[in-house]
This record gives structure tokens, C-alpha cells and sequence, in this order.
């Protein structure tokens, strides 16, 4: 298991979760192996969690007992949920006690009154390599079978390398924003348990007073965003707010526009806060690079350089390394925070290290002369929806099971969905709720017919060259 996790206890009387709740690390410790101790060592685990101190210690629980989890998200729609379950046979499903109900037979293990543990009737023993300890999707809320192994080391490798290069302490307290099932999101909560900071943990959204109220009361210390969080920061006059507790921001999961990027590292350069740009991908456990917040207005666009111990480079189209600035190639990322593979069923489970710690992510960038990396694109068809990445090919396979057809095309936070069909508000507000993303980055556009290449195959080439 991380060795953070090993004894929690060690931070004793002091606050692990603040915000809606209060859990000392003690306590947190006690919780978590209250719930790990209902469950086999090895088995699977779905954890469908909000970001709540129940559901950190269901999480904490899980890893400490050795079970192999499966994060997902607490609202997670009840057929792609029900389409995992048929995928990998959980042993145990944590869950709001409200959506429990819907498992019937299954044997209820606990119940807090918010979230219930259950046992699956027909448990399977399926073995699990032995370094396999998370599993996260990679597609967003689409309820692609697709998931990323991550091991122990793993998980260890990145928080220590983001620790570091964030400068994070004991005095600590972020504000988690971003929900934990989220890569990103949980990357945040282990950076900061690994040194005992104080988790701020709230269900509140951004845009309300309640949330401000809490980052306030709780003297919360840092926060990190997607890009779509920094254009909400921006519309409610974050630029203008009076936050003297706050010494940190980071933003990740996606390409900030390059002037927004500048005006929050002006900003943050004059209030004395420290605005790190990050980049990374769920197979590499969260985050890849960081620009030192120091050359956060000089170097404004750039994701930066890899986080201590990995290694970032560049192929062209031959596979070959880049060594010349201004160049565009394939980013390659090397570190003991690359995953082990994929999974797309239970049998998955037994596979070990595919990856060998070398990661193609399938994003085109460039360096400057000062070896600064920015982002230019991305290879394939996937785009990033307000920080959730997402699959086009599977958009287009939930659509289709829908009834509709359409092709899909997109940029980070733009999505244009193409069809003959006429009900495009339809069409619009059933890919919303199935992503869990604002309609206001989706576009439906009626076409007389999609155009097809003569093997069938849809040309996208032909849709990207309309006007927007």
C-alpha cells in the first residue's frame, strides 16, 4: 500500500477534513479501517463517492485493507453504473444509500445513513496482481468499460514528486474542488494527506456563497482548478476578491487559453500567491509537468517542465526525438507515475506492468530554447469538457444507442455534434446529463447526412472544415 497511508495516525489530533465536516487523522485512520475491515483483501471494490469525509474514509479504508478500488462518480447515470457492474463483477459497491436500493440481493454491509457498503451475492475471487491498488476512467463520465491500473508505487511516485514541487506543508489547507473519483482530484488529496495537511472537503459549487463562506472560515490555503473552473473565477470577480489566507492555485486537466493564464499569474504575482500551470493524464496517475510559479508571467501557455523524477520528450511522426525548439511532436513521458495498462473487464485485473514506465499520451506540443513545454493539440479524438476528457467515438456510441446518429467533432471545451436528426436541443440535453457537463459547450448542428468516405467510415475531415 502507499506508505502515506500506512499510519495515518502518526499526524494524530490533527485536522485531516475541514468544511462540512471535522475528522482528525486519528479518527480518519479508525474509520477507514472500520470500513476496510468488512471487506477481502483483494477483492474489488466500486467506490462511488462525493467528495465527503465518508467517502475519504471508504477510499483510505480500501487501500489500507489491500482491495483494489474503483473510483466513480456518486451520480454516475444508473445504466452506464449498471453497465460496469456487468463488466467487472464488484465484490462491494460504497454508494449514496438512496441509489443501494437499486441493487437488490446484494447483502448490505453498513449503512451511515448517507452511504451504504454492499456485498455482491456472487462473490468472485478472480485473483488481482499484487501491485494493482486504483483504478480510474479515462473517459469522463461516459461509462466506458475503459479504466487505467494504477499500483501502489504509482500513486506514492506521483504525490511525493507533486509535494515537491508545490512546496506543500503541514500548514496546508486546499480547498477540494475537484471531485476525488477525478484524477486530478484525488491527486490533490494524496499530495496533501502525504504530509498531513488539512483537507478542505464540501460538496458546495463554486458559483455559491456557501463555498466562499467555507474557503473563508476555513483559511483555506490553496486551490486547484480545470481551465472552465478559472472562466467561472474570472465571471464572478475572483480577480477582485480579498482572500488573504490563499498562497496557492494550480490549474490542470486541461490547455488554459494563454491570456487568461496571464491575467490570474499578474494577478496572483502581485497578491503574493504562488499560480502553478500543470499538465498531466489519468495514465500517469495525474500530473506530468509544472511551470514554477516564479515563471508563471514570463512563460505564460506553458505547461512547463516533468515534475521531479519523470522525464518528457518529444517524437515526430517516425518515432524519432525531437531535439529542436519550435518543433511539434508527440509528447512521451517516462516516470514511476506511469500506469500499468488498461482494464476493460474483471479478467483484466491479473495483468501486470504493459506500460514499463513510458507513456505516449497522444498530445502534440513544442520547447522553446529554455526547454519549456506547450501544449499545441491533441493526436487523437479525445478533448478535454470543462476538465473531463472525453472519448468522441463513445459520445457517438451513446448517441446511437439514444436513436440518433451523429458525428462528432471538438476542441477542449467544444464540442459540435453533428445530425440529420431535427431534435438538436434533445439531442443536446441528453449528451449533457450523460457527461455531466454544461450544454453551453455543446454545439448541435443539422446536416442533410453525414458525410461517408465509400467504406462508410464518417469523414470528419468534411465536418471540421465547416464553419463553426
Amino acid at each position: 500500500m502507499p506508505y502515506f497511508f500506512e499510519n495515518l495516525s502518526r499526524f494524530g489530533g490533527k485536522l485531516a477534513v475541514m468544511g462540512d465536516e471535522q475528522l482528525t487523522y486519528s479518527a480518519l485512520e479508525s474509520e477507514a479501517d472500520g470500513i476496510g475491515s468488512l471487506m477481502q483483501e483483494r477483492s474489488l471494490a466500486f467506490c462511488a463517492c462525493s467528495n465527503t469525509a465518508e467517502s475519504l474514509a471508504a477510499y483510505i479504508g480500501m487501500l489500507r485493507r489491500s482491495v483494489v478500488v474503483m473510483m466513480l462518480d456518486e451520480a454516475l447515470d444508473r445504466g452506464l453504473l449498471f453497465r460496469l457492474v456487468e463488466a467487472y463483477s464488484p465484490n462491494y459497491i460504497w454508494c449514496d444509500s438512496t441509489r443501494a436500493l437499486d441493487f437488490k440481493g446484494w447483502i448490505p454491509l453498513k449503512d451511515t445513513g448517507r452511504n451504504s457498503l454492499l456485498e455482491n451475492p456472487s462473490f468472485l475471487r478472480t485473483a488481482a496482481h499484487h501491485g494493482l491498488a486504483l483504478m480510474l476512467t479515462t473517459s469522463g463520465s461516459t461509462g466506458s468499460p475503459k479504466f487505467v491500473r494504477l499500483s501502489y508505487k504509482n500513486i506514492s511516485a506521483n504525490a511525493e514528486a507533486i509535494a515537491e514541487v508545490l512546496e506543500i506543508s503541514p500548514e496546508d489547507r486546499p480547498y477540494c474542488a475537484l471531485p476525488m473519483n477525478y484524477t486530478y482530484g484525488l491527486s490533490v488529496m494524496h499530495s496533501h494527506l502525504l504530509y498531513g495537511a488539512s483537507l478542505i472537503m464540501s460538496r458546495s459549487q463554486i458559483m455559491t456563497r456557501e463555498f466562499w463562506n467555507i474557503f473563508s472560515e476555513s483559511g483555506a490555503t490553496s486551490l486547484a482548478g480545470v481551465p472552465y473552473t478559472y472562466e467561472i473565477l474570472k465571471k464572478i470577480g475572483f480577480l477582485e476578491m480579498d482572500l488573504p489566507s490563499l498562497k496557492a492555485m494550480t490549474v490542470s486537466g486541461g490547455r488554459l487559453d494563454k491570456r487568461l493564464a496571464l491575467e490570474f499569474a499578474l494577478s496572483c504575482r502581485q497578491k503574493g500567491i504562488r499560480f502553478y500551470s500543470m499538465y498531466g493524464q489519468t495514465e500517469a496517475t495525474a500530473r506530468m509537468a509544472c511551470l514554477p510559479h516564479e515563471m508563471a508571467v514570463e512563460k505564460a501557455g506553458s505547461i512547463g517542465k516533468a515534475v521531479p523524477g519523470g522525464e518528457i520528450s518529444l517524437i515526430n511522426e517516425e518515432g524519432k526525438r525531437i531535439t529542436v525548439p519550435g518543433e511539434v511532436g508527440e509528447i512521451v513521458y517516462r516516470g514511476e507515475n506511469v500506469s500499468l495498462g488498461y482494464a476493460t473487464n474483471r479478467l483484466d485485473l491479473v495483468k501486470g506492468d504493459e506500460n514499463k514506465g513510458v507513456l505516449k499520451t497522444g498530445d502534440m506540443a513544442e520547447f522553446d530554447s529554455d526547454g519549456f513545454f506547450y501544449i499545441k493539440g491533441r493526436r487523437k479524438r479525445f478533448l478535454k469538457m470543462y476538465g473531463k476528457r472525453v472519448n468522441l467515438d463513445e459520445v457517438e456510441e451513446i448517441l446511437s444507442n439514444c436513436g440518433y446518429v451523429c458525428g462528432c467533432i471538438g476542441v477542449d471545451d467544444n464540442m459540435r455534434i453533428f445530425t440529420s436528426d431535427d431534435r438538436l436541443l434533445e439531442i443536446k440535453r441528453k449528451i449533457s446529463a450523460k457527461l455531466g457537463i454544461s450544454p453551453s459547450g455543446i454545439k448541435v448542428e443539422r446536416i442533410e447526412g453525414l458525410p461517408r468516405s465509400s467504406s462508410g467510415k464518417v469523414l470528419y475531415s468534411l465536418l471540421e472544415a465547416r464553419d463553426a
